[in-house]
Order: structure tokens, then sequence, then C-alpha cells
């Protein structure tokens, strides 16, 4: 047998890449010269939604295969004993999913006999939490090797099953389905989003498995400082690395317990922050006393409750709607119901007067905004004079506690009045659009490429943002702390390469479902809420309105029916409100919710677990290796743990920023520090210690300055005037500038240092 040269091992990657780069940013590029529609479906949508999906899980599928053949067998490996510990793990595993489907079927079976919603909700929200809390018991561990990595003996297929919970965070679960029903296929010009998420959160993996997991699993490390150390040495690349796995991955943990926190209130009914605490408890229990070993089988129980949770929603409202609960597949016919809807709602007389209003709106703020000082008195002034017009400042009548209320909640002073007045000058514009600010949903980016020069620049700046942020999720998949350490919980690095290509799998399962789900509520929304009378509504709006971010409703023309625009979503809302859209049991809300808290709870679980063993493995104690070390390692990462996550629940109970936005950030901050050093320094012999730093320390800057540089607040301290962006490219994608950068800087640097460097 004649073994393949180095030659033809880089041609499968070279051809690889090469089709990952086309099907990816090559269709994206051209998606509005695809517009055709094929069996009733827009291929550039078909292509983004679902066809570069199929192409990516094709790509780390055959790498796997041609890559596990070339390698051969392990020489010692217990082939025998591996394949019985594997049985025995399927046994188990088909027992709890039969046993999860006959614990719903008697929930619902209950609600229908008359069991309260309290205790539909109580009874499974406590017995999913006492389950993962009872793995954490039961996987409890000192053992480093254990704790660390689970003893390096996870299965391909439970890894991936466990990747994929580990990677289906809150943004995945909650908001993606959101962002694709506000955002369309790809956003307006100055949002990127919509089908980015879906083609860089799967195409990521493509780098993964071809780039990183098999060579970092090879060395048998523990986390992904200790790559930099081992290939690098020294001190600094391993604190640079632990410090930028603590940066990046705390983002990440702000955005999940967030996710725990909305939705733990939601289910039971408790405030905000204690359904954080609450949520919280289930995280420690797993990661505090059993690390990745309790950690990873807590995910595979937790993958099931996510897919499911996502799946029997999704193909009810396909089957209502279709007749056919194949939601991927049939989906496509309601895309043309939308868009004739979107045509007679931009032409609509009562949606045309809903906009005039709006317009209206900004107008009076940005009038106010000329003269804040005397605006605020004149306003304070009115109120007060309409109060005593009314003969008695204590009346009770309506009107009189109205406009009590307005005069009580008037900002305090100018500063105040100024970011208020300023903030709802912009909502109102934003709304003074067609179809409420939001993209027509099947069209490829906003703009007209051959209409009038700003329609032109307005196309252009949508289509480079949604490369942009495609690319710094796929970059950022590649450098995630968290995920990667998972490939090192398998058996080999074969495993480790198939894991990647279950992994994708089973993440695949949800991502195909999530652009459905967004179409098929639209078309709820549009086809039977809009031009309902206001006394007419569901119970479900009233009831999500309670929070303003996720839900508004307002008679902004005075006709009494609800318009398009009058109707303001947040994308947290879509996923956790489907069942309630599609009037399904209460049970299937239920177990949205416990699904979302699921895809919260076990990334925040692999989040936390990165950042302790971050602080205490890697910036404490160094990676030393002895056995009373170990020991003392797993005791620090444990109390490092904990106290990162009360920082972490104090940070998401001040609801910093939305969740997508979070974890999109922390994709840019992973790929600019981790990747061009990590990257080169597995096929580049000559990259240096020097050069790595470098090169991590350029990237991670110059993407947190971008970041920093064009918050509002930050621009208004230093005086700053426009908005500061280069080429137009939003600050959630800061990354591509510090990737690129990262990769400059640790090329010339490394080629200066040459002749110091330390060997590979």
């Amino acid at each position: 047998m004649t073994l393949p040269t180095a030659t033809h091992r880089w041609r499968l990657h070279a051809g690889l890449l090469t089709l990952w780069f086309l099907v990816s940013f090559g269709a994206a590029f051209y998606a509005r010269d695809l517009q055709m529609v094929v069996a009733s479906w827009p291929v550039d949508f078909w292509i983004a939604a679902q066809g570069s999906v199929l192409v990516f899980i094709g790509i780390v599928a055959v790498f796997a295969w041609v890559a596990n053949r070339r390698d051969g067998s392990v020489p010692g490996f217990d082939t025998v004993g591996y394949s019985a510990y594997r049985s025995k793990l399927h046994r188990r595993f088909g027992w709890y999913v039969l046993c999860l489907v006959l614990f719903l079927l008697g929930l619902a079976v209950a609600e229908q006999f008359g069991l309260p919603k309290v205790w539909v909700a109580g009874i499974f929200l406590f017995s999913t939490l006492v389950m993962y809390a009872a793995m954490g018991v039961y996987g409890r561990t000192a053992d480093a090797s254990e704790y660390y990595v689970a003893g390096r003996r996870i299965p391909a297929m439970y890894n991936g099953m466990a990747t994929a919970a580990d990677w289906m965070s809150a943004a995945s679960f909650i908001s993606m389905a959101g962002g694709l029903y506000l955002q369309g296929f790809s956003g307006s010009g100055g949002q990127a989003g919509g089908l980015a998420y879906v083609m860089g959160w799967t195409g990521g993996f493509c780098l993964v498995a071809l780039l990183v997991a098999p060579y970092l699993r090879r060395m048998r490390l523990y986390t992904v400082p200790d790559y930099f150390a081992m290939r690098y040495g020294g001190r600094w690349p391993r604190m640079i690395a632990a410090m930028a796995a603590v940066l990046c991955s705390f983002t990440y943990v702000v955005a999940q317990i967030y996710g725990v926190g909305l939705i733990t209130s939601r289910l039971t009914g408790v405030h905000f922050e204690i359904g954080i605490l609450l949520g919280l408890g289930g995280v420690l229990v797993c990661s505090f006393l059993g690390g990745m070993r309790a950690v990873t089988w807590t995910q595979v129980t937790q993958y099931v409750v996510i897919i499911l949770a996502f799946l029997i929603p999704v193909s009810w409202l396909s089957y209502k709607q279709v007749g056919n609960p194949l939601a991927p597949l049939v989906y496509g016919q309601q895309l043309q119901k939308i868009a004739s809807m979107e045509h007679q709602l931009i032409d609509s007389p009562a949606e045309h007067e809903v906009i005039e209003e709006y317009a209206r709106r900004a107008r009076n703020f940005e009038k106010k905004l000329l003269d804040v000082e005397g605006s605020l008195q004149n306003d304070r002034q009115e109120l007060r004079r309409q109060l005593r017009a009314l003969g008695d400042m204590k009346a009770d009548d309506e009107h009189a506690i109205a406009l009590r209320h307005e005069l009580a909640i008037m900002p305090k002073d100018a500063k105040t009045a100024r970011e208020q007045w300023s903030r709802a000058a912009a909502d109102n514009l934003a709304m003074a659009k067609p179809l409420g600010g939001m993209p027509a949903h099947s069209t490829p980016f906003s703009g007209d490429p051959d209409g009038t020069p700003e329609q032109k620049a307005e196309f252009e700046n949508s289509r480079l943002n949604f490369l942009a942020l495609m690319f710094c999720l796929m970059v950022g998949t590649a450098g995630l702390p968290h995920l990667l350490t998972r490939y090192y919980t398998t058996p080999t690095v074969a495993e480790a390469r198939t894991s990647v290509a279950w992994s994708l799998f089973f993440i695949a399962l949800l991502y195909l479902l999530a652009p459905a789900l967004a179409v098929l509520v639209k078309y709820e929304v549009m086809a039977h809420l809009v031009g309902q009378p206001f006394d007419s509504l569901p119970s479900w709006v009233a009831q999500w309105a309670r929070d303003p971010s996720l839900l508004t409703v307002s008679d902004v023309n005075g006709d009494h029916i609800l318009q398009f625009a009058e109707l303001r979503m947040g994308p947290d809302l879509i996923m956790l409100a489907t069942p309630e859209i599609g009037g399904l049991p209460y049970v299937v809300s239920v177990l949205v919710a416990a699904g979302g808290l699921a895809a919260a709870l076990s990334t925040a679980d692999g989040l936390l677990l990165t950042i302790g063993n971050a602080m205490a493995h890697d910036v404490y104690f160094e990676g030393d290796s002895d056995k009373a070390q170990a020991m003392r390692r797993v005791m620090w990462s444990k109390f490092a743990l904990l106290v990162v996550a009360l920082i972490a629940a104090y940070v998401a109970a001040q609801r910093p920023a939305g969740i997508l936005y979070l974890v999109s950030t922390s994709f840019s901050l992973a790929g600019a520090a981790f990747v061009p050093a990590m990257t080169l320094g597995i096929f580049w012999k000559s990259c240096t210690r020097m050069g790595a730093v470098s090169g991590m320390l350029t990237g991670l800057g110059v993407t947190l300055y971008y970041m920093a540089i064009n918050m509002p607040s930050v621009r208004g301290a230093l005086g700053l005037m426009g908005d500061g962006l280069w080429w137009g490219i939003q600050p959630v994608s800061a990354g591509i500038f510090g990737v690129l950068a990262g990769f400059a800087v640790t090329v010339l640097v490394s080629l200066l240092t040459h002749e110091g460097r330390n060997p590979a």
C-alpha cells in the first residue's frame, strides 16, 4: 500500500477549502444575480439557508473519511473494548430519549385533564434542572484528566451531540430565528445579519475540521492556551491566550446568563434577576462539581431537549399552514406569499398613515434637541397646566393619572433628556419606513445595484457587512476556546475528525429549521394578526407586551386596527412565543422555554469551565503537571469558575445588550486573538514566539479599539463626530480588521525574528 505524500494531503485541503469559499463567499457575493425561482424556491435564498449548510456537512464528512482512512488504525487502541463501551452508551441514550418523550406525553395528558399551567411549568422546569444537577453530582471528580477533558474517552457521536448543545447557545435557539424574522435574508445596509448567521456559524466548522481540531487533539492538551505554551514556549504566549480566552468567553457567557434569566422568569413568573440566580444554580452544579466529565453528559441530554423544543413547534406550524410537517422542504412556498403581502403592505394607505405619524414624532424630537433646556422646561409647564385645568391635582380620573405618570417619568435634567430624545428620534425615524423599517424578507441586500448613487452605495454597504459578519463568525468559530476544548475529549485524532462531522450534523438540524421558523411566524403574523381590531387580539399579545423590549403594540394612527408597522417584536420573542402564535398546547410552550434554557445552560457550562480553567490552569499554575499541583489546579479552577459566574450574573442583570450582539462580539474577539497565531503555528514552522505574541496583541487590540471607538458613549465623551466606521463595516464585525492585522503582524515579525525562533 502506497502512503499519500504531503502533496496529496495538501490537495485535499486545498480542494475542500476552495469549495468552502465558493459556496459561502462566492454564492453570497453573487446572491443578487441568483434570484430565479425553482420549485417555489428563490435559488439565492435556498443556497444561503440550506444548500450551503449541506455542502459544509459534506466537506467535513469527506475530510474525516479520507483522512481517517489515510491514517489507519491507532496502535495499542482497544477497539473491542471501545465498541462495547459505545454499545452500552447507545442503550442508555435510547432509554433516556424514550423516557423524555413519555414524560412529555404524560404532561400533555395531565394538562388536558385540568392540571394548572403553573404546575405544568413548575414540574417540567424542576425535573430538567434536577436531572442536570444529578448528572453533575454523579460525574463529580477531582482527577485532572476527567475534570479538564473527560478522560479523553467520549465517542465521536456523543461528543458531537455535546458540542452541538455547547454551540447552540441562547443566541442560536432564542435569537437567531428572531434575527431572521426582523432582518430577512441579509438585513439592512447598517444591520448585517439574517442568513449570515446560518452560513457563518456552520461554515466555520469547515475551518475547525480542516485547520485546527485534529492538530490540537494530537498534542494531548488540556486547554487552548496549552497549545500556545507548547508551540511557542515562554510565559507570554500562554498568558495572552489565557486572558483572551477569559475575555471572549466572558462576553459570551453574559449573553447565556441573560437568556437564562429571560426564560426562567418567563417560565416561573419570578423577577428577571431571580430567574438568573435560579438558572445559574443548575449551571454551577454541573460545571463546578464534575468539570468536563459532568458537563459532557449533561450537554448530551440537553441537546435532545433543545432539538425537540425546536422541531415540534416548527413542524406544527408547517403542517398548519401547508399541510406538511417537514418544514425545511416546503416553507419556500410561504416565501412567495410573504413577498406578495409585503407589496400590499407597502401600498396600504393605513400603513402610510402610521409611517407619517412616526415621521412626525421623529421631527418633534429632533426639534426638541435644538434647545434641550427650553424644551424640557416647556414640556413640564404644559403638563402642569393641563393638570391644573382639570381643577384638582388629585383627581382620580384616567386622564389625570396618565398626566401625573407622564410628569413623573420626564427626564430629570438636560443630559438625560438629550439621551432619551436622541434615542426616541432614532427609533421613530427607523419605524418611519415601509414594513416598520424591516427589509423585504427574501431579497438579498438592501438598496439597488442598478438604482441611484445612494441606492448603489446602500447595496454595496449591505453586501459588505453581510460578508464581513459571515467572515467573523466563521473565523471566530475556529478560535473559540470552549468549542476547541471539546475535541480534546475524544479517544483518538480520527475520532476528533469524525466528531467535528457529527457536531455539524447535529447543529445543522436546528440551523435548517431556524429560517423556516422565521418565515412561518412572519406569515402567521402578516396573514392572521395584522388587520385585527385591537380589542380582538389574541391573549398572547397582551402577555408578552408586559416586557416592551420583547413586544410593543400601539394604535399609532388611531384607527383601532393593528397595522404591521404598529407591531414591534424583539428578536428574543419569536422562538419563545411560537407555540402560542401557532395555538399549541401549553406543554409545548414549556418545552420551548426548557429548550432555550437548556441551550443557555449547556453553553454557559462550557464557557464557565473554560474561564475557570484558563485562570487556574494557565494563569496561576502555568501548566505545572505533578499530581499534587494537578489537584490544586482543579480546586482553583472550581473557585475561579464560581467567582466568574457571580460576576457574569451581575453583568447580565444589567441587560447590557441583546443576546445576538453579545455572542457575535465574542466571535470577533476569538477570531482576532487566536486564529492567526494558532493556524500559522500549526502550518508554518517559521512562525516565532515574538511573531505570535505581536500578532495576538495586535489582532485583539485592533478589534477592541474598533468596537470601543464606535460606541456612542465613547464618541460622545471624546467629542468625536460622525460614525467612525471603516468602509461602513459595523462594530460587531470588528474581527475582520483584527484577524487581517493579526496575520500580517505575525508573519512580518516572524520573518524579522526568524533566527531566534523556537522550533515547532
